[in-house]
């Protein structure tokens, strides 16, 4: 359970790391051997002219990565809570992201003007 937790957990700091590029290459070492065993079973199973078809081998790769994708990924980018954290850049980023707000909000309500140019009747 402890590997699991260590596989699982994002680390926050951006950039590859040797400890990074470890996890990784565990990583796809077992989506490889999950990837071999459930390619086995299925053949085993009578599935084997299936999935040597084009379509077969799609279908199998999208059903096996697609639930996978979370796992092989963890550690690729960095956390949507973890991004914005800066200390300087979040004031900055607030105020920027406030006066935009006041800016779009200013003329809420206000009805629009005429039209101008003699667009109307004559």
């Amino acid at each position: 359970m402890k590997l699991w937790r260590w596989l699982m957990t994002p680390d926050p700091e951006p950039g590859f790391t040797g400890r990074k590029l470890g996890r990784l290459l565990i990583r796809v070492l077992l989506f490889t051997v999950v990837a071999t065993l459930l390619s086995g079973l299925l053949r085993l199973a009578g599935l084997g002219p299936y999935l040597d078809t084009v379509w077969g081998t799609v279908i199998f790769v999208l059903l096996l990565y697609i639930p996978l994708f979370r796992f092989l990924t963890v550690d690729t980018f960095v956390p949507r809570r973890l991004a914005g954290r800066t200390q300087a850049g979040t004031r900055q980023q607030s105020a920027a992201r406030t006066q935009r707000r006041r800016e779009r909000h200013r003329y809420a309500g206000v009805k629009k003007s005429p039209p101008r140019g003699g667009g109307g009747r004559r």
